[in-house]
């Protein structure tokens, strides 16, 4: 974002008439949402001040009440944002928690996304008194105390309103960002979008339009075998956990899908699932006649399955036959303290999908989830989806979605067993598996706020449906 502003002004448009534009947005959504009442904003010694001093003068023009505290002098100011600090004809106090009296709303415009460093003196003390207060804090940019690149919380308070311009950073969508931020607003400040081509950003908010154009949906010619056939180990004596996922697969759009069981858990599959064809396996060579089958387009191996030998045979073996793959739970566990073995079988299209935990049994890396999701995907050569509220969809080039539509309804038994059956659906049907994974994600966190509280991992494969159709119609 500093390289955005810096190429806008190189294009032309100047450093102040961002700054106004930036200030005028902040005014702008907070008259929107509140009546006009006293307002305390804190001012930074940076542009993020500059921002401020600006808002200030609009929300008092529109008739409110309006003090402003300056963490510095006047003197620390530079450029545009000294010339609008002159601009402001209202009294300029010290930045102290005293500051607050009188005041029913505070704007944070301190410190911006940039900040490396936790957030201390003056500056924590007047933020945590508003929050204990419980005032409303709106925040320019982001709070102050949240990295705009990480998500990590350096001092920061929660925020009910953010004005931040042109694009999200990713820590409005990393946790514990997210949550600092409250309601999030993105405003036009002037700059063009002439600068993303310039960019060219590897970071993308996960969004239908993404992949929608590439999402397989049924065609008038088409039938069950042109829609992929998916394939899924079944566990046992766990056997739920395959059985969610194969009715997700399906209802994901693959036109067959089979669950592979041991053959002592055939009557338990069978008399669950009628769609969903059921493949005992009973002598030693039948798990390599199935994945031998070309017909077979896709494989999910981990929910239920145990985490031993036999499911990091049955992996490598999917892997070798270079047709999609995605890796989960018990089947990424059994790799621990083997992940390069894993690693170099991958032959084709791969998919990861661990939770923190099975994370880390693979990989070592510390820092920031973006960065580490990024750095397995390079490492391993496969999809990384790091789960959680904050969904992190990495490729092996660099490229990384987050996802911020999964409700804390998620947090259930089983969600993350139908989420790779809806992504194995996909790749079943031949999507490309970056394209594939981030649809999946999405797919997932948007059936569970149609169900809402009280849901349960098995009801989301029947709400993909209307999920899909309303898509269709977009």
């Amino acid at each position: 974002m500093a390289e955005a502003d810096r190429l806008a002004v190189a294009s032309g448009v100047c450093l102040a008439e961002l700054m106004e534009n930036a200030g005028r947005a902040v005014a702008l959504a907070m008259t929107s949402r509140w009546p006009a009442q006293a307002v305390l904003v804190l001012c930074g010694p940076g542009n993020n001040g500059g921002d401020g001093f600006v808002a200030a003068r609009h929300l008092a023009d529109a008739g409110w009440s309006v003090r402003v505290a300056l963490l510095g002098s006047r003197e620390d100011l530079g450029g545009a944002a000294r010339d609008n600090a002159d601009r402001w004809a209202g009294p300029v106090a010290k930045l102290a928690p005293e500051a607050l009296a009188g005041n029913t709303l505070v704007v944070d415009a301190l410190f911006g996304a940039g900040l490396n460093r936790p957030l201390d003196g003056a500056a924590r003390a007047t933020l945590a008194e508003a929050a204990a207060q419980r005032l409303p804090i709106v925040a320019v940019d982001v709070p102050s105390g949240l990295q705009g690149d990480t998500g990590a919380d350096l001092g920061a308070v929660c925020c009910a309103l953010t004005v931040t311009f042109f694009r999200k950073k990713p820590g409005h969508l990393l946790l514990p960002g997210r949550d600092l931020c409250g309601e999030l607003v993105v405003a036009d400040i002037g700059t063009p979008e002439s600068v993303l081509s310039r960019i060219a950003p590897d970071t993308y908010e996960n969004d239908p339009r993404l992949w929608q154009p590439e999402l397989p949906f049924a065609g008038a010619q088409g039938n069950k075998y042109t829609r992929g056939h998916a394939v899924i180990v079944g566990g046992y004596p766990m056997t739920g956990a395959a059985r969610m996922a194969a009715r997700a697969a399906a209802r994901a759009g693959a036109g067959l899908t089979t669950v592979a069981v041991a053959a002592v858990a055939l009557p338990i599959y069978a008399a669950a699932l009628t769609s969903i064809m059921v493949r005992p396996l009973s002598a030693a060579g039948d798990f390599d006649a199935l994945i031998a089958d070309a017909r077979m387009t896709g494989f999910l191996i981990g929910p239920g399955a145990g985490a031993g030998e036999e499911t990091r045979a049955r992996t490598l073996a999917m892997l070798a036959t270079g047709r999609a793959v995605l890796v989960d739970a018990d089947a990424l566990t059994a790799f621990q303290g083997r992940a390069p073995t894993l690693f170099r079988a991958i032959r084709g299209p791969c998919v990861f999908t661990p939770h923190e935990g099975e994370f880390q049994r693979l990989f070592s890396f510390a820092g920031d989830k973006l960065s580490r999701a990024r750095e397995a995907a390079a490492m391993s050569g496969a999809i990384i989806v790091l789960k959680g509220s904050d969904t992190v969809i990495a490729a092996p080039d660099g490229r990384a979605i987050i996802n911020a539509n999964a409700p804390a309804t998620l947090a259930t038994a089983g969600s993350g067993d139908v989420l790779g059956g809806i992504v194995l659906g996909l790749l079943a049907q031949g999507m490309d598996a970056f394209l594939a994974a981030a649809a999946g994600v999405w797919l997932h966190g948007a059936a569970a706020a149609l169900f809402g509280p009280g849901l349960l991992a098995e009801d989301l494969p029947d709400l993909l449906p209307r999920v899909l159709r309303e898509l269709s119609r977009t």
